[in-house]
């Protein structure tokens, strides 16, 4: 492993443990902070995902947004490739996709203008680190080169660090929303 990769695979165990620490302390579901965000953008083309491992339930947030217009979750084409996004609603038909996390059963594919994010970990400056395939990363690219597209960011508080180890390709982003609240960037 180079340096660079040392770093961040370091970073990520370390966030890693924490993620899983906030999510066994009972902190799940703190989602009242990314309605009260996603509130001010009703009826905008959203996509949120289904919470695999420890990683944050956005879903209270989503099924909010689905009374007001399209939510949808990622779906995984292949690896190296940007994720796309199906129409998803609470209660409809769901399937495992990969890496475990459900996925609609009937493909609608959308393009979001606001993603919100499930990271590792994340900074102050916007910075996030995932799981390593970079998926977001390629596909914060690609929506990015074709409209403005908000990137917020969702994590448990004890997610952030100081600093993170990033590359030029990491997509940045442009909010953070925790259990405790909005951070500034």
């Amino acid at each position: 492993m180079t340096g660079l990769a040392e770093r961040k695979a370091a970073a990520r165990k370390a966030a890693l443990a924490r993620r899983k620490a906030a999510h066994e302390a009972g902190l799940r579901g703190r989602s009242s902070f990314l309605s009260e965000v996603l509130a001010g953008y009703r009826g905008v083309p959203l996509a949120g995902y289904m919470p695999i491992r420890s990683e944050i339930s956005p879903l209270p947030a989503m099924e909010e947004a689905a009374a007001h217009g399209p939510v949808g979750v990622p779906v995984i084409q292949g690896a190296g490739l940007p994720l796309k996004f199906s129409r998803w609603e609470p209660g409809c038909a769901m399937t495992e996709g990969p890496f475990g996390a459900q996925v609609p059963a009937v493909e609608d594919y959308f393009t979001p203008e606001i993603v919100i994010v499930p990271l590792v970990a994340f900074d102050r400056r916007g910075g996030r680190l995932g799981y390593g395939g970079g998926f977001y990363d390629r596909t914060l690219e690609l929506l990015r080169a074709h409209g403005p597209v908000l990137a917020v960011g969702f994590a448990y508080a004890a997610q952030e660090a100081d600093e993170l180890p990033l590359e030029p390709t990491d997509q940045p982003l442009d909010m953070i929303v925790t259990e405790q609240g909005i951070l500034p960037l």
